[in-house]
């Protein structure tokens, strides 16, 4: 018995061939309709007000109208779930970050003719995450200025930090968020890891806008590296877990092993290492993302009396990750992105002996 059908799909790609390759790869899926496709933006405007579709897949580089600048009409105009579609060279690589920046739910590399048996799985499920999951949409002009981040939060005067680490992980979603959230810790911030599954392709062009935009020290994660006060450390390499060594003198460590549940870096290895290094003086956060990855080690890190939060089903793009988490109730905080931040640095607050 087939799944009714939760997703129903516009494909926009100039290529007969590509087209014709995403709807061979949604035919074979349950739960996945392709209700049109279109070869430019003139053709999907039409068929997004006709067969109404709530998932779009947009290839980025299109005559006539781009898909970038297509995009930016669909996010003002007709807001709908959109995966965008690259070949990742360096030009396309940053031209498929301003996607993200205005809303895309995610980008994909086009397939190599290596890897398109996990392309395919991939796509899917994304797509169906997209269509079934609360995305949240940038109403963004193509012109227009990159997104406000959250509000700068400074530390309050005679703040003292109490020594805790926090450890952040994030996939589907990431970009946007960790461009609002993360411009929001102060100069004196706690010592802050990342974890962030990413396209690597991505990672130069969002830690350059970080170091624009974040008041603390935006670094990306290096193997041996102290996590110390006031620095941002990113981890990104695929090939790699990140794991919490020692204390009270914590560093970061890059391992080379096999996935964790099919993922690297995983952050349920990052969340678990922690609660066995740091237990309860480590702050676990579950951002937006795809999947249940992270959700052990959350449970691990919470069984300590650690401080846990996830990011709440409004404010995300993608909500699978945070729900999982709920679901499995390690979590202590439920909040909007925008006072994440407040409720890590009062958990990070050394607090006065009562006299």
């Amino acid at each position: 018995m087939s799944l009714p059908v939760r997703a129903r799909v516009l494909i926009v790609d100039d290529s007969i061939t590509m087209r014709a390759f995403f709807g061979a790869i949604f035919e074979r899926v349950s739960g996945i309709e392709v209700v049109g496709t279109a070869s430019s933006a003139a053709e999907a405007r039409k068929l997004m007000i006709e067969k109404r579709p709530n998932v779009i897949t947009l290839d980025v580089e299109m005559p006539g109208m781009s898909g970038l600048e297509f995009l930016g009409e669909i996010m003002r105009d007709r807001p709908t779930p959109v995966i965008m579609l690259s070949s990742l060279t360096q030009k396309g690589a940053e031209t498929s970050f301003k996607a993200l920046e205005l809303g895309a739910v995610d980008c994909f590399p086009k397939p190599s003719s290596t890897n398109r048996d996990e392309f395919a799985a991939k796509l899917s499920a994304l797509v169906i995450a997209a269509a079934t999951g609360n995305v949240r949409f940038a109403r963004y002009a193509i012109d227009a200025p990159a997104r406000p981040a959250v509000q700068a939060q400074p530390a309050p005067a005679g703040y003292d930090w109490n020594g805790k680490v926090v450890l952040m992980s994030t996939s589907t979603g990431g970009v946007d968020a960790l461009l609002q959230l993360l411009p929001s810790f102060p100069v004196d911030c706690p010592p802050v890891v990342v974890n962030l599954q990413i396209e690597p392709e991505f990672v130069p062009p969002l830690l350059k806008r970080l170091k624009t935009l974040c008041h603390a020290r935006v670094l990306p994660a290096e193997d041996g590296r102290a996590l110390r006060r006031g620095e941002i450390q990113i981890v990104t390499d695929a090939a790699t877990h990140a794991v919490l060594d020692r204390w009270p003198e914590p560093s970061l460590r890059l391992i080379n092993s096999n996935p964790v549940n099919g993922v690297r870096p995983s952050a349920s290895l990052l969340f678990a290492t922690a609660a066995k290094t740091a237990g309860v003086n480590a702050v676990g956060v579950m951002l937006t993302g795809m999947g249940a990855d992270g959700v052990a080690g959350l449970k691990a890190l919470r069984a300590t009396g650690a401080h846990t939060i996830s990011q709440d089903s409004l404010t995300c793009l993608v909500d699978q990750a945070p729900a999982a988490a709920r679901e499995a109730g390690v979590i202590e905080r439920d909040l909007p992105l925008d006072q994440i931040v407040g409720a890590i640095l009062e958990n990070c607050r050394r607090i006065a002996d009562a006299a």
